[in-house]
């Protein structure tokens, strides 16, 4: 299976989802090369960036899983870059 990489932008305007929102990102943990957050406090939000690395189903399942918690919204950016998975060797 193929791997793409891309970005996923989140707003948090509820912040009783950050919690519930960094544990999905840990459960994906495996595919994030990297995250950034940054507190809007004269908003009241937070952005966050996440860049990973996955196959596209499972991009679109974080991604869903994201945008389904109260006062989150998350957009997706994929690259047209795909790589092969990486094989396990046992």
């Amino acid at each position: 299976m193929e791997t793409r990489v891309a970005v996923i932008g989140i707003i948090v305007e509820d912040y009783s989802s950050a919690e519930p929102l960094n544990n999905i990102l840990h459960a994906y943990g495996e595919y994030v090369i990297g995250r950034m957050g940054i507190p809007y406090r004269e908003k009241k939000i937070n952005i966050i960036s996440v860049a990973v690395d996955a196959p596209q189903d499972v991009i679109s399942a974080l991604s869903g899983k994201i945008g389904r918690l109260p006062g989150v919204s998350a957009k997706t950016a994929y690259s047209n870059f795909t790589t092969p998975a990486e094989q396990n060797h046992a």
